[in-house]
């Protein structure tokens, strides 16, 4: 089934705005109506999340995300789209641009790179990526307590998101229960295939399969750690120092890949939205118009 969807408008070439685990289409707001003077801009609920998510049934797989994406896209008949995603979202949608050779004229990966296994790391590293693990595994897809929504805003609030902001988004990605908790999504079963899927994909092997244009865009600033956190610390600067090697070697290698720094951390949507809109439109206007565009508007 097609995904649910908000159509900000727009004119100009279309763009599909993905966003991140256990988000929602709302951490697009403050961005899209940026995009829209350059382009149609659709913003959807990836499966199992936000208004796509509750009650779904179907495991979460690389697989059946590009076809709902594909089939939304069919539904509104923009399947030339630019794909914009952030965190997961990015990833999808290279996979989906990979699919899809000669049909996805562009992709934007905000942020979007998982962690590298377990079995990769050593020592104290290889426990502090194993204790990750355990922590990603269990938080997401719980019943959370009635101030869920209180706690994300002050959450929120130590990366300067404005409340407001922040309160609409952490609505979006959760259901409120009749007694007043909230319900996060992707619900419990579905989150954990998520992050099996997640495990499971070899990123840079898609990312250098792609023949269309590509932007990775990075948040440089480190999330503040929790008091008594520090070795998460320690292992995102090792990520982070992975990550700048996996992508140098990629742009090397690609002359259509190239990479952006962002002075944001990982919530750069809700934290830095003009500044994620410059770096997305910087690489979308130049873009050429779709084949399929010309071709079927005559």
């Amino acid at each position: 089934m097609p995904l649910h969807l908000h159509d900000h408008g727009g004119e100009g070439p279309p763009l599909l705005l993905l966003h991140g685990a256990g988000r929602s289409l709302a951490d697009w707001e403050a961005t899209a109506p940026l995009l829209t003077p350059h382009h149609r801009v659709l913003a959807a609920d990836l499966p199992a999340h936000g208004r796509s998510g509750v009650g779904a049934v179907e495991p979460w797989t690389f697989d059946s995300a590009v076809a709902a994406v594909e089939e939304t896209l069919r539904a509104y008949d923009v399947p030339d789209a630019i794909l914009v995603g952030h965190s997961l979202g990015g990833m999808l949608a290279a996979v989906y641009a990979d699919r899809h050779p000669g049909v996805t004229p562009g992709v934007v990966d905000l942020d979007g790179v998982w962690w590298d296994a377990a079995e990769s790391y050593e020592g104290e590293e290889r426990a502090s990526r194993e204790r990750m693990d355990e922590m990603v595994r269990a938080g997401g897809g719980q019943v959370a307590p009635a101030g869920y929504v209180t706690q994300q805003v002050a959450y929120a609030q130590q990366f300067g998101i404005p409340a407001a902001r922040a309160e609409a988004s952490a609505r979006a990605s959760a259901v409120e229960l009749p007694d007043g908790r909230w319900q996060t999504l992707p619900e419990r079963e579905r989150w954990l295939e998520l992050i099996d899927a997640l495990d499971g994909l070899d990123l840079f092997a898609t990312l250098r399969r792609l023949t269309c244009p590509l932007l990775v865009v990075v948040g440089r600033r480190a999330q503040p750690a929790a008091p008594g956190m520090e070795w998460f610390e320690k292992l995102t600067a090792t990520h982070m120092r992975r990550k700048e090697a996996e992508l140098a070697q990629l742009v090397s290698e690609r002359p259509t890949a190239r990479t952006v720094d962002l002075d944001a951390t990982h919530a750069m949507l809700l934290e830095e939205p003009e500044a994620v809109a410059r770096a997305v439109l910087a690489f979308t206007r130049p873009l050429p118009s779709s084949p399929w565009r010309l071709s079927s508007t005559g």
